[in-house]
């Protein structure tokens, strides 16, 4: 494990060479806000940077439904049983077990490691523009259908989950890089996913926090120039 800090956003890593995985602490006046929680083996480590933070642990934000980003939640919900767990509404139906599709959705299948009824149950729901402390709430559909990301206010953090990652190369969710190709094989609709980065671009973070790969400093252009890209290899596989 491995911590890096911006202004109230402290960045918990695990596996950065291999198989990169994030988790992100925000300080708060009532307490400490994390951020996706990684994998069941990375719970003693979250644990331990919840404890070295010296507050309490007020609430869980979940981008999304995938394993690798809630897989530490029971656990740590035994040592911080006050915690209130966040999550959109429809990644909640998706942590229950519930992978069909909206009426409105694109019909293309849920993808990644779907949970098939997670014991987990949110406090409360997540909604666009919302304000958790110094959070900024963003709907960024497209890696998964509910997916959230949050924009840190005082430090221009943006915590991006799985719209983007940066381990292999900066790339919106679905475009494949080969040397780290698996956030793009997890992804349910690419064009979805651009959408959403064109939109988080608009945020004008000052970093870009991700849930595989290190954090990007002044992030723009890099982000503007990965949606090019995606926009590209998708419409050379996809010809109208």
């Amino acid at each position: 494990m491995k911590k890096n800090t911006w202004g109230a956003v402290t960045q918990i890593m695990f596996y950065p060479a291999l198989f990169p995985m994030n988790a992100y602490l925000v300080e708060e006046e009532d307490g400490l806000t994390l951020i996706d929680a990684c994998m069941p083996f990375a719970a003693k480590g979250i644990l331990q940077a919840v404890r070295d933070a010296n507050k309490p642990l007020a609430r869980i934000l979940l981008t999304h439904a995938h394993e690798d980003h809630v897989g530490s939640v029971p656990f740590l919900k035994q040592h911080f049983p006050e915690a209130k767990i966040g999550i959109s509404a429809r990644e909640a139906a998706i942590l229950k077990g519930d992978h069909s599709l909206l009426a409105h959705e694109p019909q293309t299948p849920l993808r990644g490691g779907l949970p098939k009824n997670s014991p987990l149950k949110a406090d409360f729901y997540i909604e666009d523009n919302d304000r958790i402390g110094s959070l900024l709430t963003v709907s960024s559909p497209g890696h998964s259908p509910g997916h959230m990301a949050f924009l840190e206010t005082t430090s221009g953090t943006l915590i991006a989950g799985d719209a983007f990652q940066t381990k292999g190369g900066l790339a919106v969710s679905g475009h494949m890089k080969l040397s780290f190709p698996f956030p793009a094989m997890a992804t349910w609709h690419t064009p979805t996913s651009i959408a959403s980065a064109q939109k988080l671009i608009q945020l004008n973070p000052v970093r870009l926090a991700v849930g595989h790969g290190p954090v990007l400093e002044q992030p723009l252009a890099a982000m503007k120039q990965a949606v090019r890209d995606a926009e590209q290899r998708w419409n050379r596989r996809n010809p109208a």
